[in-house]
């Protein structure tokens, strides 16, 4: 018999690491080629690890909710013949080449935390910190209330190596001040009047009671992250929104005349999704100081236009999967790329990549029957637009004859941007340019 040391697989170019949530197969369970064995839970989507090989499962080395680093061995197949089955020289290679600064932190932290054995006690914090990210902080002198401060980008916003690695970087970089440790700090608080500190007893939030007809209900994994990084989103960026009036009547009755056609011809459903996505990737190439990011005091200027699309998954939740290099679409490409990951978004079957790399999000809360909303910036980008439902309302129309009332389809569009690099001028103008293209909209042109 051989065994088969079976991997957490490589999931995005950004994706270090995934959570185990569920084992699908149990030891001694008969696994077949492209069996799920277990489901893992990356920080916005979950997705399962199919088994390369036939035979049994003979070991599992994790539990639910530890966290595995990609390229760790999670779970042993004994297969059919003689032997072992190890990782190809390639597969070996590469791991190396991913990580090695890593693996050379992680093994010198491992000594100096071994040897210099005063090390902080981070027991007394009150949230969970893997042994990884304890040893680094324990290596870089990071105090208790230093690591507790780091903004933690993992499950349930739990600091992962990379966050701890990236606070070690910008300390030494001069971007983060060095903060007192937890002694000094309780010694600073004792020789200080109680004043403060009744002060910040006061800004805590008052604890909430529930009574016992009240029902308690345990948020999702997802609904936490969601919670965390709505709250992390306001507390960086300085929320403005613009909003406007757009006439969509022409792409109303254009789309109702060829989207029989469109279907017959692409397979395709078409819905105004892709039609707004196209006007939005050609306001941004207008305008390219809304498709930035922001580090430190620096801007990043981004030379892709990959617009994120907000999707309703099958739970109520929120997941904003990415449509790369938009404004390179014909209306047909950009139909099968939002119906493709609409889809798969409401089946649970995106991939970690699907939800990298945004430079700027649209959320259509038309949906839901809003006529418009004030949508949270989707980090790290600046800006995001709310498209409102389409509405039939009476509207003053201009001829050269003069003005009449008539029934027009409108909308509104609500533009939240970043006041810190996005002014109100640049919010403005580009929301109205994407009205103009929506507006100007060709009735005789062919798909």
């Amino acid at each position: 018999m051989a065994k088969f040391e079976l991997k957490l697989p490589k999931m995005g170019e950004s994706v270090a690491e995934a959570t185990i949530t569920t084992w699908l197969k149990e030891v001694g369970d008969t696994i077949e080629l492209d069996d799920a064995v277990v489901e893992i839970a990356t920080d916005k989507v979950d997705s399962e690890v199919p088994s390369e090989v036939e035979g049994v499962l003979v070991e599992k080395l994790f539990d639910v909710d530890d966290v595995v680093q990609v390229g760790q061995v999670i779970a042993v197949i004994e297969t059919e013949g003689e032997g072992a089955v190890d990782s190809t020289p390639q597969e070996t290679t590469a791991k190396v080449e991913e990580t090695p600064k890593e693996a050379v932190v992680l093994e010198t932290q491992m000594t100096e935390t071994a040897v210099a054995g005063n090390a902080t006690d981070f027991s007394e914090s009150s949230k969970f910190y893997s042994p990884l990210v304890k040893n680094i902080a324990a290596a870089e002198n990071i105090s208790l209330n230093e690591l507790e401060a780091i903004s933690g980008t993992g499950k349930d916003g739990r600091v992962t190596k990379n966050d701890i690695l990236q606070f070690v970087d910008d300390r030494k970089n001069g971007k983060i001040k060095t903060q007192p440790t937890l002694q000094p700090a309780k010694e600073e608080a004792q020789a200080k009047p109680a004043a403060p500190a009744k002060k910040q007893e006061v800004s805590k939030a008052a604890p909430v009671v529930a009574s016992g007809e009240d029902e308690i209900i345990e948020m999702t994994r997802m609904g936490k992250l969601i919670a965390h990084h709505m709250v992390e989103s306001v507390q960086t960026s300085a929320h403005v929104q613009s909003f406007i009036e757009a006439d969509v009547t022409n792409i109303w009755n254009w789309r109702k005349k060829v989207k029989g056609d469109f279907m017959k011809r692409e397979g395709e459903n078409l819905t105004f999704t892709p039609i707004f996505m196209e006007a939005v990737a050609k306001a941004i190439r207008d305008f390219p100081m809304i498709n930035i990011s922001i580090s430190g005091d620096s801007i990043i200027k981004k030379k892709n236009i990959n617009l994120g699309m907000a999707a309703a998954l099958s739970d109520g939740n929120l997941i904003v999967p990415v449509i790369k290099n938009a404004d390179q679409l014909n209306l047909v490409g950009m139909t099968k790329a939002v119906n493709d990951l609409a889809n798969r978004a409401r089946n649970n079957a995106l991939k970690p990549d699907d939800i990298q790399g945004g430079t700027y999000t649209v959320t259509n809360v038309g949906t839901f029957g809003s006529i418009m909303g004030t949508p949270i910036i989707n980090q790290p980008q600046v800006a995001i637009l709310a498209l409102g439902a389409i509405r039939k309302v009476p509207a003053v129309i201009e001829t050269p004859e003069g003005d009449f009332i008539g029934i027009r389809y409108k909308m509104f569009l609500s533009h939240s941007y970043d006041h810190r690099v996005v002014n109100g001028a640049l919010g403005g103008q580009f929301v109205q340019r994407v009205k103009d293209y929506l507006e100007a909209w060709d009735v005789n042109r062919e798909f």
